[in-house]
């Protein structure tokens, strides 16, 4: 038996990183998943790998192994989380598929780009902002009309960072829409408390996916402008995190041990939120 048995969940981003494995994690607690991501570049301000097709098949490969024990399955289409309409018929084809409801939401699919506020391309700060903040609202409009339909209340998670707590130089565009989300998240979970509906925002600090650790943009900020590097060093001198680490998270605030927190944010950030 698993701890998400009977469950369907949502969740942006999956072809890999972080949105791979919360699909994994869930679908081996007997989950049913509805998965979307765009598989090819978001922006062509982003200086990492983007996720492709291939990387996208890689997850339903994975998926199905996880899932062959417990029952946990996958239906995944590619496509923009920008597209609302793309967002509310996966939505509608993803619960008819599975039964007819929908009880987990993971707002996961984001993008990162470097520059100081006045430097940074007019482009580059509203394809961040489409993405990490509009994006969302547009996850959450496309789902909680199941959620409330299917009346059994449930869990939204809101993927933010450090940087939604905490502003950090030469990430306008990535701050501004993490703070975002928190604003969004919390009058969210105020509305859909009635609903027995739960919305938390977790902020982890560098993870080890192409976004965190393959990203050419950092390392030149890095290389170019040291004195900034203060600003992005945690308490804990553990490298970053594993994408395991983030999903602990993900699927507690999503489980009945969670039933009691709401328009909470989640730290799991080695300290650097605190420095």
């Amino acid at each position: 038996m698993g701890q998400f048995d009977g469950k369907v969940v949502y969740i942006t981003g999956i072809a890999r990183g972080q949105g791979r494995k919360y699909a994994i994690r869930f679908a081996a607690e007997g989950a049913k998943v509805i998965g979307c991501d765009i598989a090819d570049r978001a922006s062509e301000y982003t200086r990492y790998p983007p996720s492709t097709p291939d990387d996208l098949a890689e997850t339903e490969r994975l998926v199905a192994e996880a899932g062959r024990e417990s029952g946990g399955e996958l239906f995944a289409r590619v496509g923009d989380v920008r597209d609302l309409a793309f967002q509310q018929q996966l939505v509608a084809d993803g619960v008819a598929h599975f039964g007819g409801r929908l009880d987990i939401v993971v707002a996961n699919a984001g993008i990162c780009n470097w520059g100081k506020v006045w430097e940074i391309d007019e482009q580059q700060w509203n394809d961040t902002i489409e993405v990490n903040l509009t994006g969302y609202w547009k996850t959450l409009k496309a789902t909680i009309p199941a959620m409330i339909e299917a009346g059994n209340g449930g869990s939204i998670t809101l993927l933010s960072s450090v940087a939604g707590l905490k502003a950090m130089p030469v990430q306008s565009p990535y701050s501004a829409s993490k703070h975002g989300v928190v604003g969004l998240a919390q009058t969210a979970a105020k509305e859909l408390g009635s609903h027995g509906i739960r919305v938390n925002t977790v902020h982890p600090y560098g993870v080890l996916t192409p976004m965190g650790g393959q990203d050419e943009g950092a390392h030149e900020v890095f290389n170019d402008m040291p004195e900034f590097l203060p600003h992005f060093e945690p308490i804990l001198g553990m490298g970053m995190a594993k994408t395991d680490d983030i999903a602990d998270t993900v699927l507690f605030l999503s489980s009945e041990q969670a039933r009691t927190i709401t328009a909470t944010t989640f730290t799991v950030d080695m300290g650097a939120t605190k420095v």
